[in-house]
């Protein structure tokens, strides 16, 4: 007679959902592509994005597809995973379910890796006239308005408008801001000037505002003085303890008066997804959900919190940066434990995250780079920069494309993505 005991019945897959394929949550499915579990990776885009080449997307140096993947062609070859596009509205954590637009997914453990966006410190109104650049729909939004505003200056008569709409207003003057910056310098003085025959794209004024003290606050601050006297030679404009009172169309108030600029783009602060009160998880006041040492949600073990969606605390008690390296650190270390727990091992010990150093370009040959034993700064930190960016690429395809890209605009002064496309804005 056949023994049909319970000790014979396989054991059930466990099923792992993973919201959000950014750095973060791509690193958790991947680091999975071994483990004895069923992935099912769910985002509202079909594409994983390279965020810190986003700006080079907004300046037309890149095109879209240079820095953004699909998702299920980088999760092609692993077979425990799979990929569906829906809009996560909440998670019912009672039954161990997420709920998204088209489906509804039951989990044995949930990975939140939902991101973060621009946070206008309660003037969500702004918005509309300042965008932010945290996606690729937001840099194609950005490009858009650079260029039309330059379309717009050509056929203005008066000059006053001419002005306005050569002025363009950065407000945050983080990495983003001072990339940004240096990159509509570039396009103003050395691509532009031989398109037009009216005006003369030099003129362009770049503002880079910032309500702290210095710019790049994070970094020493003999980096933030370098960088801000480079910007200040290459023509930009940086204003440093200057708080932003209001933005509208035509402009941004400034505690010290009034600035006219037809371009506004904001780089001055992000806040976390609603990830956080779909599970009703207490939260810092940017709504990062605070998490245990592993990651988890306190009380609910089963649930992981990563990436911008989290507030994690360093050894010494300073919170982890929003960093590309530090979102992969956590999806690799998530994707570990649920591993070690599938194959009923004892888990990793609480995570650590490993600062790998900071870096910000400048522009055409400039850059600064804060490593754990050393500063770069100059030629050889955009050497280190653009070398460290090109090897985080996915794909060797891409890789070589956007490096022979760089080589070549470098040369050439040429940057090719000079499209305005969904063109919403009438000239």
């Amino acid at each position: 007679m056949t023994d049909t005991s319970l000790a014979d019945t396989p054991k059930a897959r466990r099923k792992v959902v993973v919201v959000g394929a950014g750095f973060a949550g791509l690193s958790v499915a991947r680091g999975l592509a071994k483990a004895d579990v069923d992935v099912t990776v769910l985002d509202r885009h079909n594409y994983h994005c390279f965020q810190p080449l986003l700006y080079q997307v907004a300046t037309a140096e890149l095109s879209p597809a240079d820095i953004a993947w699909p998702i299920r062609h980088v999760l092609k070859y692993q077979a425990n995973a799979k990929v569906l596009l829906a809009n996560v509205t909440g998670v019912d954590v009672a039954n161990k379910r997420v709920v998204a637009d088209t489906v509804t997914l039951p989990y044995d453990q949930l990975v939140l890796a939902t991101g973060a966006t621009h946070s206008y410190f309660g003037r969500d109104e702004w918005a509309a006239v300042a965008p932010g650049l945290k996606r690729i729909e937001d840099a194609t939004v950005i490009r858009r308005k650079l260029l039309i505003a330059f379309e717009r200056a050509e056929l203005a008569d008066d000059p006053a408008v001419r002005e306005q709409l050569l002025t363009f207003a950065i407000v945050g003057a983080g990495p983003t801001g001072v990339e940004m910056a240096g990159a509509i310098v570039e396009v103003a003085k050395h691509v532009m000037p031989s398109d037009f025959r009216r005006i003369d794209p030099r003129t362009a004024r770049v503002i880079l505002i910032e309500a702290g003290p210095r710019v790049l606050p994070a970094f020493p601050e003999a980096l933030s003085a370098y960088t801000q006297a480079s910007l200040e030679r290459m023509g930009v404009d940086v204003r440093v303890s200057t708080r932003v009172t209001n933005c509208d169309a035509t402009g941004v108030d400034l505690e010290g008066g009034r600035l006219d600029a037809a371009t506004i783009i904001w780089a001055a602060g992000v806040v976390a997804s609603p990830a956080g009160e779909w599970i009703a998880a207490a939260r810092d006041r940017a709504g990062r959900v605070q998490v245990e040492k592993d990651l988890t949600v306190p009380g609910h073990p089963e649930i992981f919190v990563i990436g911008d969606t989290s507030a994690v605390s360093r050894e010494d008690g300073s919170p982890v940066p929003g960093v590309a390296p530090a979102a992969k650190q956590m999806g690799v270390y998530v994707a570990d434990v649920i591993a070690s727990r599938a194959r009923d091992a004892v888990p990793p010990p609480p995570f650590r995250y490993k600062h790998q150093g900071d870096l910000a370009t400048i522009g055409r040959k400039s850059a600064v780079v804060k490593l754990p034993y050393m500063n770069l700064t100059g030629f050889v930190a955009w050497l280190f920069w653009s070398v460290i960016h090109v090897f985080f690429l996915i794909g060797v395809r891409h890789r070589i494309a956007v490096a022979f890209k760089w080589v070549w605009d470098f040369m050439t002064f040429q940057r090719g993505a000079r499209l305005i496309t969904d063109q919403k804005d009438q000239i």
